[in-house]
């Protein structure tokens, strides 16, 4: 396990952008402890339906307010509104983290009484927060995916992966790897290329593959990340499929996981065969992920890339990564430098119908 600082990224622990936190539907009106960037938080559903996210501890006494059972304060009903109460004191914070009621206190509440909230969305089944060093508003959307909502896509139930002792660093080199993908995945590449632009880093490939193709001619794939942590991959071949592959940092030199796979079938509204078929395609991609994951959880931490001209374009993929940990002030200097097309010399890019074709 290395650290952001021995990568040499840059002046921030943890990067800048959107990370998933949680699975949409696990999150009711018991609030749930995660711990991400280093640090403890507290994420629950109010009265209203709205998520809220703050940090775990009150500032009270230090209690973690999302880590109690026996409480009576958690006993009879922590969440009041959209507002939480402390298990220790019964100390009431609002959505925005103010303290707005002490039950045995009926004077002035100090101004210091608040914890800290943070931004989230819910989208596509998940949770995502914002999450900037400079505690800046969100700089890019989170990425569009209308086949959500659409006919005939039968929607991902979400595969929580776990921890993994690895910087994400070494999981964001994958994108431009394209010497992996024959030995770890069967694939017989027949175009290769990457581009970035701005904060959005893009793969576009095409073969066979053992794991995902089963028999198809041609496997291809566009994939791209927006931002540092979430990836989306448009599948043609067998299916079309919509993949989903996200990471999170939990401590510097850990993350955690999450894959899913949108499908589309033959049915307006799919039918019960037509999910089986797609959690069955969603399993294969899974195991392909898999063949990538095992590979990450045995391998020591690359600082400097021994790198061959025939490999991928790995120091500028590290250049674009780095913007994210640095701060946004520098951010379109550093996008210049690397934003662009980028190909290997033993495979041919991507058929431009392709390159032009792609939604980001």
């Amino acid at each position: 396990m290395a650290t952001t600082e021995e990568y040499g990224l840059g002046v921030f622990q943890y990067p800048r952008g959107w990370f998933m936190i949680a699975v949409a539907d696990e999150v009711g009106d018991t609030p749930i402890a995660l711990r991400y960037f280093g640090q403890d938080f507290a994420l629950y559903r109010g009265e209203t339906g709205n998520l809220i996210l703050m940090d775990a501890y009150c500032p009270h006494m230090g209690t973690h307010i999302a880590k109690n059972t026996t409480s009576y304060v958690v006993l009879d009903g922590q969440i009041e509104g959209d507002s939480i109460r402390c298990p220790y004191h019964g100390w009431r914070f609002n959505a925005e983290g103010q303290c707005d009621d002490i039950p045995y206190h009926d004077g002035p509440i100090p101004a210091s009484a608040r914890i800290k909230t943070w931004p989230v969305v819910e989208r596509y089944g998940c949770v995502y927060v914002w999450y900037d060093p400079e505690g800046g508003k969100p700089e890019y959307d989170l990425p569009a995916l209308p086949e959500w909502d659409e006919p005939y896509w039968v929607r991902w139930k979400i595969d929580q992966l776990g921890e993994l002792p690895s910087h994400p660093q070494e999981i964001i080199d994958n994108i431009c790897d394209c010497g992996h993908l024959g030995p770890i995945h069967g694939s017989t590449l027949e175009y290769f290329e990457n581009e970035f632009r701005d904060h959005v880093a893009i793969q576009r490939q095409g073969g066979g593959h053992k794991t995902l193709s089963q028999g198809a001619d041609m496997l291809e794939t566009d994939t791209w990340y927006t931002g540092p942590g979430i990836l989306l991959s448009r599948v043609s071949g067998l299916y079309s499929a919509i993949m989903y592959i996200t990471h999170t940092p939990v401590e510097d030199g850990t993350l955690k996981a999450w894959h899913g796979l949108l499908v589309k079938v033959d049915n307006v509204e799919p039918t019960e065969e037509d999910v089986a078929s797609a959690r069955e395609f969603q399993e294969s991609s899974r195991l392909a992920f898999a063949q990538d994951f095992e590979v990450w959880a045995n391998k020591k931490p690359v600082i400097q890339i021994l790198q061959i001209k025939s490999d991928g374009a790995f120091h500028k993929t590290r250049e674009w990564y780095g913007q994210f940990y640095n701060p946004r002030s520098e951010a379109q200097e550093r996008q210049e430098k690397v934003n662009g097309f980028y190909t290997v010399k033993w495979l041919p890019p991507a058929p431009k119908t392709v390159s032009a074709a792609g939604k980001y």
